[in-house]
């Protein structure tokens, strides 16, 4: 079968745009990854033949002037927790909104305010959120990163999970309730297996979010309890950057979200296309 011109040229194109952007997003890490094995001299002259370096991880890492394992820690920390509270508090929000009845206008407005909220800038919110947290002692605490990165991921969580639960039947929770299950019972057995690979989606991309925040965490914490964002940024010194520390340590930084993507790809696609298919 002989596909028509017009079809070969718009797959071609298609393909070659696909390659373009995908060379866009590759080439950047590829340069900061090998920039991390550079000696900066090397670095800054621009020399494209160079003999890879260890130093650079080895001061990042292992430096007595270095913090970055407890950063790497911190953020570990706050990601996973501050991720957690957004599943569980996602999901009840998106199965009350779509199960208990609520007038619609209800429902409306409280996805329209999350999705309102979730355009605000983090930096808006980062001194009334510091304000807060000195106020009530947790200022310099993981405790108040994690919760303002919960707020933050919040709404996105929300929509996503309201998409999963809206596709979850509606019989197979009546038939539970039939035969005497009560309502934590139903969310643990019927429609928490069913919406796995949204929460797996969900979970992924928040915690993504929460490792990659910025303002926030630079706002909220001091050097013991800084997250690797804040971390990198702290490479750039009064008098000097260490642009090949700094490539090192965002090198490192890539590692926890490229090995949950990689082990959460097909959760990922089986979530993210759950409701357009059906």
């Amino acid at each position: 079968m002989k596909w028509p011109n017009n079809f070969r040229l718009q797959t071609l194109a298609l393909h070659a745009a696909l390659i373009l952007a995908g060379i866009f997003v590759v080439v950047p890490v590829i340069w900061v990854v090998t920039a991390g094995f550079r000696t900066q001299i090397s670095l800054l002259t621009g020399a494209l033949w160079f003999s890879p370096v260890l130093k650079n991880f080895s001061e990042v890492l292992f430096s007595k002037t270095s913090d970055f394992l407890v950063n790497y820690r911190n953020s570990l920390v706050v990601g996973t927790a501050s991720t957690l509270l957004c599943l569980v508090t996602a999901t009840l929000a998106a199965w009350s909104l779509h199960r208990m009845h609520w007038p619609k206008w209800v429902a409306h407005s409280f996805l329209g305010w999350a999705l309102v909220f979730h355009m605000f800038p983090p930096l808006a919110l980062a001194g009334a959120w510091y304000t807060m947290m000195r106020t009530v002692g947790l200022d310099n605490s993981l405790l108040g990163v994690l919760l303002a990165h919960a707020v933050l991921n919040l709404p996105m969580a929300v929509w996503l999970m309201g998409v999963f639960i809206r596709d979850v039947p509606v019989e197979l929770e009546e038939a539970a309730r039939m035969d005497g299950a009560s309502t934590p019972t139903v969310l643990r057995l019927v429609v928490v297996p069913i919406i796995t690979p949204g929460l797996a989606a969900t979970g992924i991309l928040t915690f993504v979010f929460s490792w990659n925040e910025f303002a926030v965490a630079l706002t909220l914490t001091m050097k013991q309890t800084a997250t690797v964002p804040v971390a990198i940024a702290k490479f750039a010194q009064e008098y000097e950057i260490l642009y090949t520390q700094m490539a090192a340590a965002a090198a490192l930084s890539i590692l926890p979200a490229l090995v949950l993507l990689i082990i959460g790809q097909r959760y990922i696609v089986a979530g993210l296309t759950q409701g357009a298919v059906k």
